[in-house]
């Protein structure tokens, strides 16, 4: 299964070691799914995953960034036209339009269009629930 994550999934799950986010990136780090991204979706991971205030450990988000670009998927992502309130938000929707991830996994749905494939790490979660031996 592929899958979009937004920078706020894995804040989160870095942040806790329980719920959603966490259980979502540790079927991602164990090959359960694949995660798609583009150049400024990783630009924006490194960035704010190194922020001090989060107080992530070096080694553990240098360790991430490599993991999603080395077993992630590349996606040469189209510009779309649609408006977005926050345009720093549109990668993640073009990756995941582009890519044809079946799931684009946020925190903030309401930044973006109503589409089917938007959905929060709750709803994810759910979702994997009912499928755990097929994927």
């Amino acid at each position: 299964m592929k899958v979009v994550l937004d920078t706020n999934v894995i804040v989160s799950a870095l942040i806790s070691e329980k719920g959603p986010p966490a259980k979502i990136l540790s079927l991602a780090l164990n090959g359960k799914i694949k995660v798609m991204y583009d150049n400024r979706i990783l630009s924006e991971y490194a960035d704010v995953l190194s922020r001090e205030h989060f107080g992530f450990n070096a080694d553990t988000v240098n360790g991430l960034m490599d993991y999603i670009k080395y077993e992630g998927e590349y996606v040469n992502a189209d510009c779309l036209n649609v408006r977005f309130t926050d345009e720093s938000d549109k990668k993640f929707y073009e990756v995941c339009k582009s890519g044809k991830a079946q799931y684009l996994i946020t925190g903030n749905a309401k930044h973006f269009p109503m589409d089917s494939v938007v959905i929060s790490p709750y709803e994810f979660w759910t979702i994997v629930n009912t499928q755990i031996g097929r994927i």
